[in-house]
């Protein structure tokens, strides 16, 4: 991965948590359309996963790279965060979008669920925003954009953990917001409805259709759809906007 831009001037660095992923996958090339370096952090993956991975991302060349990193362990966060902003000047952008689910009715869930779920859906933002923002801070500049859920605004039977922690996401975002904002670091929120990924994909027929029919615009969201979001709250000229959270929903909730 160059340090670089082809101008001479240091490119922003973007890290992008769950950057294997779908939508991680997609909000790693669009920063990358945007003149950013892009790191995606992600457990250690299979070789068909990376070699997937690479495949989508290879019109970027070395502006997109990969680190394994588990965003529940504080210590691997702060090691790679640290190793990176000695290496190529800081990280200017950080996107959290690792999450995982561990559905169960309340009166069936396991502690092991609930706490499995909290390490990376919440712990897991401590952890890098922890590692980033005194870099931030210190530089006068900085961009987290944290990726919640429509069910953290709505609820979803079958979901305490996982809507606790994605409305706990916005709630994390906007008091960080305050404490940065006088630093030229903006911390944001994007909430995505149902998307096309492989998690939706896996509900049945019947009940996809049903969603779909409750969406305004009549369809799923894209990755893309939520990565341009990311991009714009992301930019260099987005610094009047902070502590904002973001739906990308087609329409699913609104709210004033």
């Amino acid at each position: 991965m160059t340090s670089s831009s082809t101008n001479g001037a240091r490119a922003r660095l973007a890290l992008v948590t769950g950057g294997l992923g779908g939508l991680g996958t997609e909000i790693c090339r669009q920063l990358a359309q945007a003149g950013r370096r892009v790191v995606a952090a992600d457990l250690p993956a299979s070789e068909a996963r990376l070699t997937a991975f690479r495949e989508a991302t290879a019109g970027f060349g070395e502006a997109i790279g990969h680190e394994a990193m588990d965003v529940s362990d504080h210590e691997a966060c702060a090691a790679l965060i640290g190793r990176l902003e000695r290496e190529h000047g800081g990280v200017d952008i950080l996107v959290n979008a690792a999450g995982i689910t561990r559905d169960a009715s309340l009166r069936k869930m396991t502690p092991a669920q609930w706490h499995e779920l909290m390490r990376v859906n919440l712990d897991g933002l401590f952890n890098t925003c922890h590692a980033v923002v005194e870099g931030m801070s210190t530089r006068g500049f900085g961009r987290i954009v944290n990726i919640s859920s429509v069910n953290g605004q709505t609820g979803q039977f079958g979901q305490t953990n996982y809507s606790a922690a994605k409305a706990g996401v916005h709630g994390f975002s906007m008091a960080l917001a305050r404490e940065t904002a006088r630093k030229g670091v903006t911390v944001n929120t994007v909430s995505p409805g149902y998307c096309d990924t492989p998690m939706v994909a896996a509900v049945p027929a019947e009940i996809r259709a049903q969603i779909v029919a409750g969406i305004p615009v009549g369809r799923l969201g894209q990755p893309a759809d939520i990565a341009r979001a990311v991009t714009f709250l992301s930019a260099d000229d987005a610094g009047y906007l902070t502590g904002v959270n973001l739906p990308v929903n087609g329409g699913y909730f609104m709210s004033f």
